[in-house]
Parts: structure tokens; sequence; C-alpha cells
């Protein structure tokens, strides 16, 4: 009877132990919310509004220290008075664009949601609840309102801009092009409109450099900066936390696939936080002068 064969041990793998397969990455959603044309839109905006604020202030404290000084580094007062008409040129320039885009969307298009609904930039009786509920929440005495598309104070941002676009862009004008307004206005309406657009001026600024800033920037939610504006789009968190409102009646209405986009890249992220930090320290230097001169006078 033959001895059996010794057994062969079997031969340990040189491969790692495989331990349960990990749960697959979910990948975080991005959301548009402001197309490229609206970006670019802001962008001349804001910076054709730092150019009227950096020569307009000088021209109207032209008295002070750092007036003088600005005014001798750049060549002149009237050298101020140059860029200032230029940055308003481009400024009404842009206005007339979105005027244009208002008009075809809302009248020849026929999308009603320009001028009523959820999605419009006019204010309803949901901002007016909102407004107070807000209050209300700061206060520790109810929830915190659910916001639409457009919160109530970016409206009133909005309409701030639209009302200083009309009133400051008529009274400067009116004073660029005097003779030709003298035809058919009172001389005393054209030493109103210096007053008006001085005084609207110097509203607009502290506006924008105060209550803006602080409404877009430094919310608790947004803080140090929010980047939407210059990136246009907005992760599928930020977008439920700030708007739920409009984000579930965009998924009951199945067109969430319409809205979905790629995240932003790096560069577009760092050149928002670069352009974004420096309007704001140039609007918060333009500020502190603002009220240093009006302390001084």
């Amino acid at each position: 009877m033959p001895e059996p064969s010794p057994a062969v041990p079997a031969q340990e793998s040189t491969e790692p132990l495989m331990g349960p397969a990990p749960p697959p990455e979910t990948k975080e959603r991005y959301f548009l919310r402001f197309t490229l044309a609206q970006r670019y839109l802001h962008g001349v905006l804001f910076a054709t509004f730092l150019g009227l604020a950096a020569t307009g202030l000088p021209l109207r404290f032209s008295g002070t220290v750092w007036a003088i000084r600005f005014a001798k580094a750049v060549g002149g007062f009237g050298a101020i008075l140059f860029f200032h008409k230029f940055c308003a040129l481009i400024l009404t320039l842009a206005f007339l664009i979105h005027l244009r885009e208002i008009i075809a969307r809302g009248l020849f298009k026929g999308e009603k949601g320009i001028f009523w609904g959820p999605t419009s930039m006019v204010a309803n009786w949901k901002d007016v609840r909102d407004l107070f509920a807000h209050f209300r929440w700061f206060l520790g005495l109810g929830p915190k309102p659910e916001f639409e598309r457009y919160a109530y104070w970016e409206k009133f941002d909005y309409w701030a801009v639209f009302w200083g676009m009309v009133v400051i862009g008529f009274s400067g004008y009116a004073m660029w092009f005097a003779p030709f307004f003298a035809r058919f206005l009172p001389g005393w309406a054209l030493n109103a409109a210096l007053v008006i657009h001085s005084e609207e001026g110097l509203l607009a600024i502290l506006f924008i450099f105060s209550i803006h800033f602080v409404n877009t920037h430094l919310r608790p939610d947004s803080f140090p900066m929010d980047m939407v504006i210059f990136t246009g789009r907005e992760s599928e968190e930020e977008f439920r936390q700030r708007r739920p409102k409009e984000y579930f009646r965009m998924l009951s209405e199945g067109r969430s696939a319409m809205r979905i986009t790629d995240a932003p890249p790096l560069w577009l992220i760092n050149f928002s936080r670069v352009v974004g930090f420096t309007a704001i320290l140039i609007g918060l230097a333009l500020l502190v002068l603002t009220l240093s001169a009006y302390v001084a006078g």
C-alpha cells in the first residue's frame, strides 16, 4: 500500500486582503445661478461704480488734503473729471443693455416671470412677510423665513441701483450738457441737479460700501465673500440652505437638470477672490474717506 504523499502547504497569497468595498464617492452637484452675460454686466457695474466713486469723491470734497494729493497724482481735477465722465458713459451703456434685455424678455418673448412671480425682481407680498419674519427670527421669536430666487434685501439692492441710475444719471448729464438742458429747464432746475447729483451720489456710496457689502459678503452663511456673482455657480447645499423655496420648486417642476453645471475651476475661484477682495478694500477705503471728510467738514 503506497504511502500517502505529504500535504503540500498552501502558498500564502502576497495580495493584500480585500475588505468591504468603500462606498462610491458622491460628487457634489453645482447649479447655475447667473449666466456669463449677467456676470460680465455685474463686473462692468461694480468696476465703473468704483471708478465713479473714486473720482466723484475728490470732486465733492476738493478742499480736503487727500483730494488735493490725489488730484496732483493723476494730473489735476480736470483729469479726475475726465475719468468720471468716462466711467459714467460705460455705466450708462451697461444700464441700457440691461433695459434692452428686460424689454426683450418681458415684452417680446413673453416671459411673465420678469415682471411678476417667484423669479421676478419686483417686490410682492411674500417679501413683506419675509421682512417681518426675518426680524422675528433675529429676535428669536420665530423660524427663519424660506426665500425664493431673490430675497427681499436683494430686490431692495436692485431697485436702489435702478433708482440711482435714473436720478444720479439724469442730474449728471444735465450738468454735463447744461446748455442743451437749459433750453427746456429753468435755471433753478440745473442748480437742483447739482445738489441732487452730489447728495444722491454720496448716498449711493454709503449704501453700497456699507449695507450692500454687509448683506452680500459679511453674512454668516457667505463670510468672508459670496463667490456666486463671480463664478455664477453654487453648490447644492448652498442652494438648498439659502433659497429653499426656489430649490424645492425647481425639483417639483422637474427642472433641476437644466441648471446642473460643473464645479467652478480653481483658477476662477482664485481670480474671483482677488477681484472681490480688491473691490471690497477699495470700497471700504472710500467709505472711510467719505466719513472723514464729513467729520472734518
